[in-house]
């Protein structure tokens, strides 16, 4: 299972999803919100004319649905929550946003579906990562309690990737003309990424190859258009994209398997007569 804040981020994890549903592994996910604070077609914002909140949800949802039929995923399941927006917008401080409801209201609508599907692997993001966006600390926090307080997953996974695959990625796109986020500049906010960056790389336990499937994970990406056609990633040259995006990285915080560190396997451990 895969607690994800917005439709579009599950092919960000894609690799994974994609790899373990190969296997025969049932994998399911878990849609927060409904991404009303994504563009609207032709990259128009939250707050100009044309955005419209519900039309966008309902865009983001229709792509979400495509891009787990592209992983293959097993069974969808979404919340419905109000999309957040970013940190810095002042939608956040909205009383239907999904940052304001109550956690363990959250932890326990996603502790209902891990009864339901008695996932073996609970994924969701790194809260102390560098990406620091209000939706996906929420979810991280809730499904890291909904995991402790039924007890079933055996292995809880933060997912988070390599400050160094950022770089190679920021200076294909520099050097290729194009303008990407300021992320590594001298400020105090992105010092402080840069030190969360850091910090989250050095906990990595477990790094999976998703190469095989890297092609669908991209496909899965592309299938939220709405969101990406138009932005820096879709300019990324696919050989800095395999450099930086065939592999992705976990921390493990949770594990009754006994499985020694580093792994390989999301499911090391679990796998019958392993």
């Amino acid at each position: 299972m895969a607690v994800h804040a917005h439709p579009d981020d599950e092919a960000s994890g894609g690799g994974i999803l994609a790899t373990y549903a190969d296997q025969d592994v049932r994998v399911v996910v878990v849609t927060c919100t409904n991404g009303e604070f994504g563009d609207a077609p032709g990259g128009i914002k939250p707050g100009q004319d044309g955005h419209e909140p519900q039309t966008v949800a309902r865009l983001r949802l229709a792509e979400l649905d495509e891009s787990a039929r592209i992983l293959q995923v097993s069974a969808l399941e979404t919340l419905g929550y109000h999309d957040s927006g970013m940190l810095e917008w002042e939608y956040k401080d909205r009383p239907d946003a999904f940052w304001n409801v109550p956690l363990d209201t959250v932890a326990g609508r996603i502790g209902e579906l891990i009864d339901k599907y008695r996932p073996q692997v609970l994924v969701t993001y790194d809260d102390a990562g560098a990406y620091q966006h209000p939706d996906h600390v929420h979810a991280s926090r809730a499904a890291q309690a909904a995991a402790a307080a039924t007890g079933i997953p055996a292995k809880v996974y933060l997912s988070t990737m390599k400050s160094s695959n950022w770089r190679k990625i920021w200076d294909a796109l520099r050097e290729a003309g194009e303008e990407v986020p300021s992320w590594d500049n001298d400020s105090p906010e992105a010092r402080e990424r840069a030190e969360r960056a850091l910090e989250s790389e050095t906990r990595i336990t477990t790094t999976v190859d998703i190469r095989p499937v890297l092609e669908r994970k991209r496909a899965a990406l592309f299938a939220h258009g709405s969101q990406i056609n138009d932005s820096w990633f879709s300019k990324i040259p696919a050989e800095i994209a395999e450099q930086a995006f065939g592999y992705e990285y976990f921390i493990r915080i949770t594990d009754k398997t006994g499985t020694p560190l580093p792994e390989e396997d999301l499911f090391a451990g679990l796998r019958t007569g392993a």
